[in-house]
């Protein structure tokens, strides 16, 4: 018993040592005219990203064509993603998707007030069915 007092205790000590991150903090100096990006954490295969837009969209002509599968939620505001064979989706707070490497995509639109906030995920993932 005096064990698991004392694991909890440590496990007490070292969720207080942990630096806290408010997602939601707009930096001063926002918005600018390029989109914010800020990378949180990255591994051997994955980048973990904050993004803020303040109606930011992909340049008219221009598509991502990224290298990695690239999860991402939308936190904050209402933006619009496109993909290159014309399909549209619209976000709201809560909306995730996983784009695969390679799917040309642009952002069409998002909000400015709120402002977008996002966090992305790159690397070499998959979706999980609901099986596991």
């Amino acid at each position: 018993m005096q064990t698991e007092r004392a694991n909890k205790e440590s496990a007490k000590w070292l969720f207080l040592d942990f630096d806290t991150y408010n997602l939601f903090d707009i930096p001063d100096g926002l918005p600018q005219k390029e989109e914010f990006v800020e990378i949180i954490a990255r591994g051997d295969d994955f980048r973990l990203e904050r993004l803020i837009s303040h109606g930011h969209t992909t340049p008219s002509g221009e598509w991502y064509d990224q290298d990695q599968n690239e999860w991402v939620v939308l936190l904050q505001g209402e933006a619009m993603l496109e993909w290159r064979d014309g399909t549209a989706i619209e976000l709201k707070p809560g909306d995730a998707i996983l784009i695969e490497a390679h799917c040309q995509h642009r952002v069409a639109y998002t909000t400015e007030e709120p402002p977008c906030v996002w966090l992305a995920i790159h690397g070499s993932m998959q979706l999980v069915d609901s099986d596991g």
